[in-house]
């Protein structure tokens, strides 16, 4: 697929899954993920994202403990180069 936005979108990309085929294909991915009922790595904070773990349930907990952790304060749960 040729993407028009497939540069900066490489940039803005936090996904650290080896040889994924979707890197800056961000349609690409959001679809992919869908179909497996999963999340694409842009919705999890960098260091929940190497486990790997698309799944809605864990995107859930995830949230829960930032909105439950002591400095009572969702992370952003992008790259970090875009913030």
């Amino acid at each position: 697929m040729n993407c028009p936005n497939k540069t900066k979108n490489l940039d803005l990309c936090n996904c650290s899954y080896p040889g994924c085929p979707r890197h800056g294909l961000c349609c690409e991915c959001l679809h992919y993920h869908r179909q497996k009922g999963a999340l694409p790595a842009c919705y999890f904070p960098t260091e929940e994202e190497k486990a790997y773990n698309r799944s809605i349930e864990y995107f859930i907990d995830v949230y829960n403990k930032k909105k439950n952790s002591p400095d009572g304060e969702i992370k952003k749960t992008v790259s970090k180069k875009i913030l």
